[in-house]
């Protein structure tokens, strides 16, 4: 039976829980006097539970789901005004022991190219990704208990950290590798690390013991209580997700809402962020091979819903989407977005060969990060690239309640401008950095409190004066 509280995934993922909250949506679907009761809900900013959301997703009344959009876009700029985050995916090794039929890094592809990341290539990826501008990266590695031990993750953790070239510096390593141990997430939080990330890929347990078929991963309740574990192991930030197109889409978004709720309820906090990444060509990969894709419109609505579901809660698109997909989607909630992402290993530092792709998936916004970075402040964004609240504690229980409160607001436009500047100052093109500076200008008049606001402007003249890292 569904128990949020329970710490067994098929009992907070119930499977009857899902279906009777998709029957109830699906005869609500033109109830329009409930569906605008929870829009009405959504506005206190509270959130709403699996089965509010589910009546959304299939509401097709054209003027409430424009009502929705709307509110998602209040809401964003609520409590991320109009900063977008920038990171970039890090690959150490594409070695893996499972058979997701759905990833070229299965064990059965003979077609991919091997590969893992000595501690000295490391730090040349480390230094090309600092000499692009980044400050924050995603961790990825394929599981692996030979090639990709706990041990190599946290010692290429450590030579991250370690490295400082000009004036590049990643201060924040968040890390996406496969489901572990409580003792093991403990090391991954001695060694510093951001938010742990784990996708879901689908919640549907019969599909997704097919789409694993061999390897650790099949173990599908092990898979799905690793943020329990995660959480229990001291890290306080977990990102969650599944692959969009391998499964019903309105069946995996009620399960990825009901996983957030378990965690709320289980854990004390629910996620720090939400990815929703859509299934994209690869080797051996053909997404049409998986018939429960969806369109650009439904991708859109999933978004809207998400932000207005889990209002605190931060959205991440990845450069799997085209510019054009993210560009509809960022001011539907999304808060974090990677820029410049190579999905092979070694890649940043020396492009591969054609005959050497060693790629997870293949990437639809091809841009680099500078390029992004114009483009977001051409459409009024403020692309940030700060890591404060991770190295000042504001993580778990204590980033939330600064988020409720709206008093988060007094950290990060002050920090999103100074780590822009940063990046301006060392790494922009003229036309980017001419733009920034505009934005900054005007972004600082806007900061409340006359304090704050003297010292961003201190800060900004020292940033000119080649200081860096500074932060609230």
């Amino acid at each position: 039976m569904y128990n949020v509280k329970s710490k067994v995934a098929t009992e907070f993922i119930e499977d009857g829980e899902i279906l009777s909250t998709l029957e109830y949506a699906k005869k609500n679907k033109n109830n329009k006097e409930l569906i605008n009761s929870i829009i009405e809900k959504a506005r206190e900013c509270k959130g709403l539970n699996h089965q509010e959301a589910a009546v959304l997703l299939e509401c097709d009344l054209e003027e409430e789901n424009k009502k929705i959009e709307e509110l998602a876009m209040e809401i964003k700029n609520k409590f991320y005004g109009n900063r977008i985050v920038m990171f970039a995916p890090l690959y150490l090794s594409n070695y893996c022991v499972n058979g997701c039929i759905y990833c070229p890094y299965h064990h059965g592809n003979k077609h991919i190219a091997r590969k893992k990341l000595t501690q000295e290539e490391i730090k040349k990826e480390v230094i090309a990704l600092q000499d692009l501008g980044h400050k924050r990266l995603a961790l990825e590695t394929g599981e692996d208990p030979i090639n990709s031990p706990i041990e190599y993750v946290l010692e290429s953790i450590k030579t991250i950290y370690s490295i400082k070239h000009k004036n590049g510096a990643i201060r924040r390593v968040n890390v996406n590798i496969a489901a572990t141990t409580v003792e093991n997430y403990r090391k991954l939080k001695e060694a510093g690390i951001g938010t742990y990330i784990l996708f879901q890929e689908t919640y549907n347990k019969k599909l997704y013991e097919e789409l694993h078929p061999t390897g650790p991963k099949h173990d599908y309740n092990y898979h799905t209580e690793a943020m329990d574990r995660a959480m229990e192991g001291g890290i306080d930030d977990v990102g969650i997700g599944v692959l969009f197109g391998l499964n019903m889409y309105k069946y995996d978004f009620v399960g990825l809402l009901m996983h957030a709720e378990h965690l709320e309820a289980a854990m004390g906090v629910g996620p720090h962020t939400i990815s929703v990444p859509r299934i994209c060509p690869a080797d051996e990969v053909n997404p049409e091979d998986f018939t429960n894709g969806i369109s650009d419109d439904i991708f859109a609505k999933i978004v809207a819903i998400l932000r207005i579901s889990v209002p605190y809660t931060g959205i991440i698109v990845s450069t799997r989407e085209s510019q054009k997909s993210r560009e509809r989607v960022l001011h539907l909630g999304v808060s974090q977005i990677s820029g410049a992402s190579c999905t092979s290993v070694g890649g940043y530092a020396q492009k591969e060969k054609e005959e050497e792709n060693s790629a997870q998936f293949d990437i639809s916004d091809t841009r680099t990060l500078d390029e992004i970075v114009n483009w977001l402040l051409g459409m009024g964004y403020i692309p940030s690239f700060c890591t404060a609240c991770y190295r000042e504690g504001r993580t778990g229980d204590r980033f939330m309640q600064l988020v409720k409160s709206g008093q988060i607001s007094n950290c990060c436009l002050p920090n999103a401008l100074m780590t822009l500047k940063e990046y301006l100052e060392d790494y922009a093109s003229e036309d980017t950095k001419a733009k920034g500076e505009e934005v900054i200008k005007n972004e600082a008049m806007k900061i409340p409190n006359p304090k704050v606001k003297g010292i961003v402007e201190e800060h900004l003249k020292e940033l000119n004066e080649g200081k860096r890292d500074f932060r609230f």
